[in-house]
């Protein structure tokens, strides 16, 4: 079974779906390395998001995958660890 794979467009729609956009932050930029803080998501932002990864994809997110996450790229690495493991 191939493992689904998590995306960059995957987060900016959950993102945008849980929490919004800022109106200074462009989401279709260049993302991946802007901190989150930077982009306008706090701590309780990324909790909502990290259980709206978790419902939709199946998977479980320790809690170290969010705070440690600093930025978008970070994210979606860990999401993929979590969904290449589960594939297996």
């Amino acid at each position: 079974m191939e493992a689904q794979q998590f995306t960059v467009e995957d987060l900016k729609r959950i993102l945008f779906e849980g929490a919004g956009a800022d109106e200074g932050v462009d989401l279709d930029g260049d993302i991946l390395d802007t901190s989150f803080q930077d982009l306008g998501y706090e701590s309780l932002a990324l909790l909502e998001t990290g259980s709206r990864i978790e419902r939709e994809y199946g998977i479980a997110l320790d809690d170290s995958a969010l705070t440690d996450s600093l930025t978008p790229r970070a994210l979606i690495e860990a999401v993929n660890t979590q969904l290449s493991g589960a594939a297996v």
